[in-house]
């Protein structure tokens, strides 16, 4: 006579690890999250773009070795490499949410903070230490500066709201990421975009649809079947319009030299060229677009699946 084994011991779950994971793993896995972040600026190389204020002229290949690209020219730059450390340390937090210890999300979030602490200080003190000594370095170096914070206070609060909120907060965590991984995948091309190659920026041209798609396929995992998750879609989606356009007036006013003596004109321009880019089709209307088609080709699917299971299910 056989019996039927319990659900708990049936092939299926035999692979699943159920043990606690050690302390040092949790720190060892903040500490990977933040090197995902890091990944393109590293394998570029990690040389100091060349500075305006720069104490000394300096070639290309001479400039000091940084943990981030402190240049007016990388500031969509800054806020992926940061903020995707922070997406994805949270997204590993989430799945491995039930072998971490009490304190083991504080020690994974320990491990990506402190990187990035450490990666923001050493580049402004890399940055600080080459400048010339006038008070327009120290502006530059404070702006960069609070571009980073702000970056950094933006990939805590993703960080913890993909790990420990609900599929509605996750999803807001996970479009924050979404935005980064833009000029995050951007980064891996930009010491190539000197070469001039159409090829390459047929590339970039693509990457305007990275945070789009991404956004579309969170959107598709979370749902849309209570109140809350719609309210969150809607404003991924609303952030995804406002995103882009603010990336482009931030690029336009820190990247002039004209106006770079004159921050309150640089700013007045970039609010200016802000509010252009919210209403220019290609730049706001498109992403949202490929957003929400995304999703419903995704909960379509989602949807579809789990029909099937249900089907394949055994009669009670």
């Amino acid at each position: 006579m056989t019996t039927t084994a319990p659900a708990s011991d049936l092939p299926r779950e035999a692979g699943v690890d159920r043990r606690p994971l050690a302390w040092w793993a949790s720190i060892l896995i903040g500490i990977a999250a933040a090197a995902v972040g890091l990944l393109p600026w590293l394998v570029t190389g990690m040389r100091l773009p060349l500075q305006n204020l720069w104490d000394a002229q300096t070639a290309p290949e001479s400039m000091p070795l940084a943990l981030l690209p402190f240049s007016q020219y990388a500031l969509t730059q800054l806020f992926g490499l940061i903020v995707v450390g922070g997406a994805a340390a949270g997204i590993a937090a989430r799945a491995t949410r039930s072998r971490l210890t009490r304190g083991g999300f504080g020690l994974l979030a320990l491990g990506v903070l402190t990187v990035q602490v450490v990666a923001i200080a050493q580049s402004a003190l890399v940055v600080g230490a080459g400048l010339q000594q006038r008070r327009e370095s120290l502006l530059y170096l404070g702006a960069l500066t609070a571009v980073c914070v702000v970056s950094f206070l933006i990939g805590v609060a993703a960080l913890l709201l993909i790990a420990r909120a609900p599929r509605a907060g996750a999803l807001i965590g996970l479009t924050a990421g979404a935005i980064a991984a833009g000029p995050w995948v951007g980064a891996f091309f930009q010491p190539l975009l000197a070469t001039g190659s159409d090829g390459l920026y047929v590339i970039v041209g693509l990457i305007q649809w990275v945070a789009p798609v991404l956004v579309g396929v969170a959107i598709a995992w979370t749902g849309v079947n209570t109140v809350g998750r719609v309210v969150a879609a809607v404003v991924c989606l609303t952030l995804l319009w406002i995103a882009p356009a603010a990336m482009t007036g931030i690029s336009n006013a820190a990247g002039s030299r004209v106006l770079a003596r004159y921050p309150l004109e640089m700013i007045d321009y970039g609010v200016s060229v802000f509010r252009m880019a919210l209403f220019i089709p290609e730049i706001a209307l498109r992403p949202i677009v490929a957003a929400v088609v995304v999703a419903a080709v995704g909960l379509i699917a989602r949807f579809a699946w789990g029909r099937a299971r249900r089907e394949r299910a055994p009669a009670a």
